[in-house]
């Protein structure tokens, strides 16, 4: 079954008892983003705000809370979309099993891009910016946002459906200095098509036109953010996925989503930026104020009753965790095609994504010699070298031959196959004063920080143990030793104030672990909360490799620096604690959480 509109697939999922309707009035400060966390919390429906507060519209969220749910919207067309992959990835799989591919061609085909004939449904009304629900998420965003956005823009040397670009580029839809109705915010990072469109029209007297769309068929959101193959349209992708192929019609020159429930169309203005943000993200800290393109704003469609499809992002896993699922489930096949000698790479989610890569190569360059890193140092600089994946800060790569069973998604048994093996003297390769992620503000300044890729190949060098020698002790003001797992060791740490204090610090520490055995201890984090750190999965990788610049923050015990090269003898230090130029973390109001609880009790679920 084809969805045609998003209210067509919450209608699905509440015949299939999996939709909570709030019934009652809703805030959309606060309010409405805590009832989404505390139902996405529990694991709960996709949930209808069916009265919004200063809004007459209706609004939608958690749709993807669960990997069941997402399959469930995609039953239908998942594995036929995976077969139009397979064949994009090795067309010679056709011959080998014609039975299978035979319906992939026409999968693709038939989801060429339509234009509406007799009108599109989004046309239907007109409305106003200040009317559509102003969701704000956190206490310090800086106004409503769009979170579900669909950012539609043409190349102007390839205009038309299929030359354009659809991106999920957040949007701020009041506050700061925006004027109400008029204007609206338009936040993208590095590495995005819109930037290539928006270079191009800048030296063009043509205005740059931008539509956005909200809603539509669930495949039309993920679409907008799914990394597709070269030469795969965003809008065939959508097709292909919804089973429906994506309709488009134009108004006064803009392109618009025929099957959207919204569509605010305008023009971004060149050499034009104003204040975007804070917006607590997706790392689980604020983004902030930074000057960032703006649009004015042309006209706001809408169709008759329609959803207003949003989500909330904070700290991993959230809703969009289901994204970062259903890209892996689609485009695995494609990997070794795009980093050849790869075989398996993992985006780790509860890291906040970008922050921290695991990867597994192959190692076929000299088998007859002794068993190094080689073709797995070439896998990772292609890594950071191309698209999304060159914002990875931490890389950590293995050889498959090591352990042909190794998994990426097995976290802590990756950790453990990389500990017991790793060389700190020869296997960490540092890359300084480079790009980072937007919205990671751990490095030394805004998009601005290093990357460390740590490779290990070789024969089983250490069994790791959560045990600490006896005469263990640590100097004034470090305490609470807790393992994370067997071989990963949190300590909790002064305060950070300074870089020259905390080096000091660090310095000492390390002195004074020169004295124990801990060839077992390979990875000491230093933490703020050593007890939190340690206790769970969750926790460990969000704290070590989201509040880390390598550049600044890897240390060792008996480090030195060999031709320019930074090693250590001993256990590795990762300094993750809070610095003074981090963002704030992401705290929820402790009134409108109290709130939620007592509206839920209401509902069962």
């Amino acid at each position: 079954m084809a969805y045609s509109s998003l209210r067509d697939a919450v209608r699905d999922l509440e015949r299939h008892g999996m939709l909570l309707c709030i019934q009652e009035e809703v805030d959309p400060d606060l309010e409405m983003a805590e009832i989404h966390r505390q139902v996405f919390d529990r694991q709960g429906p996709a949930i209808l705000f069916e009265r919004v507060k200063g809004s007459p519209f209706q609004a939608v969220s958690n749709i993807y809370g669960t990997f069941e749910r997402t399959a469930f919207l995609f039953r239908h067309t998942l594995e036929a979309v995976k077969r139009v992959i397979e064949l994009k990835k090795d067309p010679a799989n056709f011959l080998q099993s014609p039975g299978r591919y035979l319906g992939a061609p026409i999968t693709a085909l038939s989801a060429l891009p339509l234009k509406s004939r007799f009108g599109a449904s989004v046309t239907w009304g007109e409305t106003t910016i200040d009317k559509l629900p102003q969701i704000k998420s956190w206490p310090m965003d800086g106004g409503a946002f769009i979170t579900m956005p669909q950012v539609f823009t043409e190349d102007p040397d390839k205009p038309g459906a299929m030359g354009g670009n659809l991106g999920m580029y957040r949007i701020q839809l009041s506050g700061n200095d925006y004027i109400q109705n008029e204007e609206i915010g338009l936040h993208y990072q590095l590495h995005r098509g819109i930037g290539v469109h928006h270079t191009k029209y800048n030296q063009l007297d043509q205005p740059f036109l931008c539509s956005v769309f909200v809603g539509g068929p669930p495949s039309h959101a993920f679409s907008a953010i799914m990394p597709l193959p070269e030469g795969l349209s965003e809008l065939t992708f959508a097709g292909m996925l919804a089973g429906r192929r994506f309709r488009y019609a134009r108004n006064e020159g803009h392109f618009l989503s025929s099957d959207a429930d919204f569509v605010i169309t305008g023009e971004i203005l060149k050499n034009v930026k104003k204040p975007e943000g804070p917006f607590g993200d997706h790392l689980g800290y604020y983004s902030l104020t930074h000057d960032f393109p703006v649009m004015k704003v042309h006209k706001v469609f809408h169709r008759k009753d329609p959803l207003w499809h949003f989500s909330v992002v904070g700290r991993p896993p959230m809703e969009d965790s289901s994204f970062g699922w259903l890209i892996h489930e689609l485009v695995a096949p494609l990997a070794a095609q795009e980093f050849p000698g790869l075989k398996d790479i993992h985006a780790v989610d509860a890291s906040g994504v970008h922050p921290l890569l695991l990867a597994i190569g192959h190692e076929r360059y000299m088998p007859f010699r002794e068993r190094v890193p080689e073709e797995i140092l070439t896998i990772a600089n292609r890594i950071i070298g191309s698209g999304q994946t060159s914002l990875a800060k931490f890389l950590f790569i293995a050889a498959s031959e090591d352990d042909p069973k190794l998994d990426t998604q097995d976290i802590p048994r990756f950790f453990k196959h990389f500990l017991e093996r790793v060389d700190f003297t020869r296997d960490l390769h540092f890359q300084t004063k480079t790009t980072m992620d937007t919205l990671d503000y751990s490095g030394s300044g805004w998009n601005a920080g290093s990357k460390l890729v740590a490779a290990c190949r070789g024969d089983q060098r250490r069994t790791l143990k959560a045990k600490l020698p006896d005469n263990f002790s640590l100097p004034h003001g470090f305490s609470e030793p807790r393992f994370c797992y067997p071989g990963i060791l949190a300590i909790q740490a002064p305060r950070f104030e300074t870089e020259p204090s905390a080096r000091a610090q660090v310095a000492e520490l390390c002195q004074r672990l020169e004295g124990f055995d801990l060839q077992h201890v390979p990875l000491i984090l230093l933490v703020d909360d050593s007890p939190f750190t340690a206790a769970t999965l969750n926790n460990f990788v969000w704290v070590a490799f989201t509040r880390a610049n390598p550049s600044h923050d890897v240390h060792g015990v008996r480090s030195f620096t060999e031709n320019k090269h930074w090693g250590c003898h001993g256990p590795l230090v990762l300094d993750a604690r809070i610095k003074p130029h981090h963002a704030p973390e992401l705290v929820v109001d402790a009134d409108v959480q109290k709130k939620v609880e007592k509206l839920l009790e209401r509902y069962v679920f």
